[in-house]
């Protein structure tokens, strides 16, 4: 690492502390295998994350023949009223609906009552057995999305969200155990910076032609269902700002729950360069709308982008 790399990261890690974020990033060139992060390792609870190795087991099972991507469903209304939940989860009737549609409201708006109709068919566990069938380590599915609509969130008034927010932030452990469970890290789904990048990277790198050639072992046309969801995803108010261009595409997921903000994604630049981007964050602000830190993760991941871009130049 050079001097003037970690005069950067340190700068980072301070401008993140000043913006009350505590952050782990890694972004990776995916031609070349360079990569520069902020502690990558750090496990932490993943939230709607998860729904990319979801969709991933989901597609994966329609290929092999295990399901029919055109079954109907019948989803239960989800008739929550909080303020976040998304499409069938706010839903007041049953609503029928095909797998495949399924998995387009889960990945690309974030719809929990989506996502667990999706886990119905796919358990936790089965999803995490397939991401070790491609050798995919580091991201643990423990439980569907429902859990995630019973937070301290759910049993305040609106004007008293902070001090859900406050407790998300002062319960925890040492050891990242935490009074609230889908913040505690034996019991939430979890993963890394660096696990999530894998994943994005074993999907970016399959493509026709390369079957044979080993790890990753995703098929091609699973990868590039994937990737079309997450290239079609509608929450773009966190890193697509600083991502997002006429001379780029990005593509991603983003996560979020009582004080944490996730975004994994790729951006594909028109010289060919392109870049798999993981932020997991935790705010320390006790307060449920933060346009400022959505902002900082932003700027911290392109400025990471930025200094593997200029080794390439």
């Amino acid at each position: 690492m050079t001097t003037g790399t970690e005069r950067l990261l340190g700068e980072l890690r301070r401008t993140l502390r000043d913006g009350g974020l505590y952050g782990s990033f890694l972004v990776r060139d995916l031609e070349t295998g360079d990569e520069i992060g902020i502690d990558p390792d750090i496990e932490l609870p993943v939230a709607s994350l998860v729904k990319v190795p979801l969709a991933l087991a989901t597609l994966e099972r329609i290929r092999r023949g295990e399901l029919d991507g055109a079954a109907v469903i019948v989803v239960p209304p989800g008739r929550i009223t909080t303020p976040g939940p998304t499409g069938l989860s706010r839903f007041q009737h049953a609503a029928h609906i095909a797998v495949e549609d399924l998995l387009y409201l889960s990945t690309c708006i974030s719809d929990n009552s989506a996502a667990d109709a999706l886990f119905a068919l796919t358990p936790p566990d089965r999803v995490g057995a397939v991401l070790h069938e491609f050798g995919l380590r580091g991201i643990t599915v423990r439980h569907t999305m429902r859990e995630l609509m019973e937070t301290p969130v759910e049993r305040f008034d609106p004007a008293d969200v902070h001090l859900a927010h406050a407790l998300a932030i002062d319960a925890g452990t040492p050891g990242r155990g935490h009074r609230v469970p889908q913040l505690d890290i034996s019991r939430a789904n979890t993963g890394t910076a660096r696990a999530f990048v894998d994943l994005l990277q074993a999907l970016w790198q399959s493509r026709p032609g390369t079957e044979g050639a080993g790890p990753p072992a995703i098929h091609p046309d699973v990868a590039a269902r994937v990737r079309g969801l997450m290239a079609n995803n509608l929450v773009r108010n966190r890193l697509a700002p600083d991502f997002d261009s006429d001379a780029s595409t990005w593509s991603s997921k983003t996560g979020m729950l009582l004080n944490l903000r996730h975004e994994v994604g790729v951006v594909e630049h028109a010289d060919g360069q392109t870049y798999a981007v993981a932020v997991l964050t935790e705010s320390r602000v006790a307060a449920g709308r933060q346009p400022g830190a959505d902002a900082l993760m932003g700027q911290v991941a392109r400025r990471l982008r930025d200094e593997l871009r200029s080794r390439w130049v």
